[in-house]
């Protein structure tokens, strides 16, 4: 798997960047990299390689927020993922990935709607939301955002925008947010290592190619860190709205 056009690392720079920023700022921006390592590699090499970027910053986002993580909520997501990654893998099996990308973009323009509707109502918002202190969802909520994500995850990688929008609605700090969340991604990127490596998805070359997007890497994590410090959180809450309804539209339109 060579890569002998400069404008192909430029791009692919620019993807592992855009990673970077996802995990330590803007979780809502991680379908992007998705979007731009397939169309400059072949789709299964794209797959192997990004995961290993993904690990990495996953490493990265646990260490850089690790006093900011909600164990309780993690703890509850765990059995509905698990279920949600077989049914995910089940559904591979009896509809194409253009029907699935599909179904996955409506689900998460309802979920904005949803979401959009609780942000434009600040003053409810002022008094139920406590930036910080999460509030605690339902069982049968928990349940369903968990078989989302992990549903999600394995028909097109696309459990960012579905679990934003349920850390968005627990109430979260940005930083709590970003904490919890990195633990999210890790434990469910590190899982699908040993499969992608049985299937030939991560290889000699691809680990090369790894190896040499990093500094990117770094550069992303460390503009995602500065900016994380900044955010307002009801900008920051639109501003995943907006990300999250873009890669709906994504899934929706394109083949």
């Amino acid at each position: 798997m060579l890569i002998d056009a400069p404008l192909a690392w430029v791009a692919l720079a620019v993807g592992v960047m855009l990673v970077g920023l996802a995990k330590t700022a803007l979780p809502g921006v991680g379908i992007l990299p998705v979007v731009i390592f397939a169309a400059v590699l072949p789709a299964r090499q794209s797959t192997g390689v990004l995961l290993v970027l993904l690990i990495v910053a996953d490493i990265v986002a646990v260490v850089m927020y690790r006093a900011n993580v909600d164990w309780a909520s993690l703890r509850r997501l765990v059995p509905s993922v698990a279920v949600g990654i077989v049914l995910g893998s089940a559904l591979l099996l009896v509809l194409d990935n253009e029907a699935l990308r599909r179904m996955i973009g409506v689900i998460l323009i309802v979920l904005v709607v949803t979401g959009l509707v609780r942000w434009l109502r600040p003053r409810l918002a002022r008094k139920t939301a406590r930036p910080g202190l999460p509030r605690r969802h339902s069982r049968a909520r928990s349940w369903l955002f968990g078989v989302l994500g992990g549903a999600t995850t394995m028909v097109a990688n696309a459990a960012g925008p579905v679990m934003s929008i349920y850390f968005l609605a627990s109430g979260f700090s940005v930083a709590a947010l970003l904490g919890t969340s990195a633990w999210y991604y890790f434990v469910i990127n590190l899982s699908k290592l040993p499969f992608s490596i049985a299937l030939g998805l991560v290889t000699p070359s691809g680990l090369l190619i790894d190896l040499m997007l990093l500094p990117a890497l770094a550069v992303g994590a460390i503009v995602g860190r500065v900016a994380s410090r900044r955010i307002n959180r009801q900008w920051f809450e639109l501003v995943i709205y907006i990300i999250t309804f873009a890669s709906a539209l994504y899934l929706l339109l394109s083949s």
